[in-house]
């Protein structure tokens, strides 16, 4: 009992000493770092984006993002921050900022969008979180709550108190997410009016992503799975939710003069050619079959089974999800390695049975399986200064039998490209077509590599799902 004074003393000072001006509001926000740290935190936390994501080779539309994005900021409340504004080339339906001006957008989510203004709002939303330094506050939480279950735990003697703060701290990090999403939207839609944009560009997007997230819950429910939904406030709030309607409202009177831009045909244009789905960089899944150029590579997956294709692993689950084998590539700077030694120095001391040499076009192969109560299906393929490693393993009651077949059969479906290969390997794009008098989804989905979700895909794309047609002489996104 005797601490719990210090211990209210102690607490006072860490809520106090961490209190900084909302650059937005003015009002005290909990923060535990300067700006010169937030600045530090965020350009550490790009270079490790750098190395886990891709950015899309097209610097034309990097630069068109780039000059979007800082016409924008340049509105917003922290204007003289450096931002830079990132394409991903990701089939992702996402974007996100980092601490200090760092934004990503999914070429995934540009697809769907059907305006230069839809774009802003996105970017502008992104913007509202690094102004209102959200990721700051909620590191800040974090940090916090943490320091302070250790301070409870050490002032009372009882961990579970600790605990308690922490979880109590978890749920703080969780409940301030509504509001902050709210309003980064409102932010957004305020950048928006300034720079001369629709703010109302805001509910377009919104809508454009819950008609997503709705196909999208629709197709996974009818397969018996789920579906994640594009974070924040536009998947959990509808176009009518009236807080929203008020922000933007309140962002209306923002704007100047008649004409508020939208620029519709000029982004269009500027999506025509853009890969659809997986890009060669990453791989190319074409059924059960993985592709992949640059590695001069397929695989082949049982029938049923579903193929992640991640920027650190190529992953594939049985349907029941059950059963898993994962791919990883790595350069190897010994090349007199064999694929024997290789696997044996990954495992380490584990022991292998099983142990199996294979061959194919151009490679050397050797497989096994570490036994025991999670046994495993182990590989390595060496290809001169590649090195491919596998690991099939399974969920739940084994044995590990009622999944190897199919371990070994992917593992063997290993080979080089042929000219077959190379000619399914190339990815689907978008391109653009007038629509003309009589022009239908239906008939426009007709020979689509898009297959059965064709027609309800070309809605989507063209912000006309569930039941739009089209009207002669616009301009429609197409999948070839």
């Amino acid at each position: 009992m005797i601490f719990r004074p210090l211990l209210v003393f102690v607490l006072a000072g860490l809520m106090l000493g961490g209190c900084a001006a909302n650059p937005v509001t003015g009002k005290q926000n909990f923060v535990m770092m300067s700006e010169a740290q937030e600045m530090a935190l965020g350009q550490q936390a790009s270079e490790q984006i750098a190395q886990q994501m891709s950015m899309l080779k097209d610097p034309k539309l990097q630069a068109y993002v780039q000059r979007i994005g800082a016409q924008l900021a340049n509105k917003s409340h922290r204007s003289g921050i450096p931002y830079q504004f990132n394409v991903v080339d990701s089939p992702d339906i996402n974007a996100f900022a980092l601490p200090g001006g760092h934004i990503y957008i999914n070429r995934g989510l540009l697809i769907y969008l059907n305006s230069e203004a839809q774009m802003a709002a996105v970017l502008g939303h992104e913007i509202g979180h690094v102004t209102a330094r959200h990721g700051v506050r909620q590191q800040s939480i974090a940090m916090g709550t943490g320091l302070i279950g250790q301070l409870i735990t050490i002032g009372t003697g009882m961990p579970a108190a600790g605990d308690l703060s922490n979880m109590l701290g978890t749920a703080m990090v969780r409940g301030y997410g509504r509001d902050m999403e709210l309003e980064a939207d409102g932010l957004g839609a305020e950048y928006l009016a300034r720079t001369g944009y629709r703010p109302e560009a805001v509910l377009d997007v919104i809508g454009a992503l819950k008609n997503q997230d709705t196909y999208s819950s629709q197709k996974a429910a009818a397969q018996g799975k789920q579906v994640e939904s594009y974070h924040g406030l536009f998947s959990t709030h509808p176009t009518h939710d009236q807080r929203l309607q008020q922000v933007v409202a309140q962002a209306q009177g923002l704007t100047t003069g008649d004409a508020q831009r939208v620029g519709r045909d000029d982004y269009l244009q500027m999506l025509d050619g853009m890969i659809y789905g997986d890009s060669p960089e990453q791989g190319i899944i074409r059924g059960q079959r993985f592709l992949h150029t640059e590695l001069n590579m397929v695989l082949d997956y049982p029938k049923g089974w579903v193929i992640l294709n991640r920027p650190d692993v190529l992953l594939a689950h049985t349907p029941d999800e059950q059963g898993f084998i994962a791919l990883t590539m790595e350069n190897l700077s010994n090349t007199n390695v064999t694929a024997e030694e290789l696997l044996r120095a990954r495992v380490g001391k584990q022991r292998l049975t099983q142990d199996q040499a294979f061959s194919g076009t151009g490679y050397k192969g050797f497989m096994a399986t570490i036994p025991g109560d999670n046994a495993r299906r182990v590989a390595a393929i060496v290809r001169g200064k590649q090195a491919f490693l596998f690991i099939g393993a399974f969920r739940g009651r084994g044995p590990l039998e009622l999944y190897d077949e199919q371990f070994v059969q992917t593992i063997r479906s290993f080979r080089p490209l042929t000219a077959a290969d190379k000619k399914n390997a190339q990815p689907m794009r978008i391109r653009l077509v007038r629509a003309r008098q009589g022009d239908t989804y239906a008939k426009l989905a007709k020979g689509s590599p898009l297959g059965d979700e064709a027609e309800a895909r070309l809605r989507l794309l063209n912000a006309q799902w569930p039941e739009g047609q089209p009207k002669a002489g616009q301009w429609l996104k197409v999948v070839r």
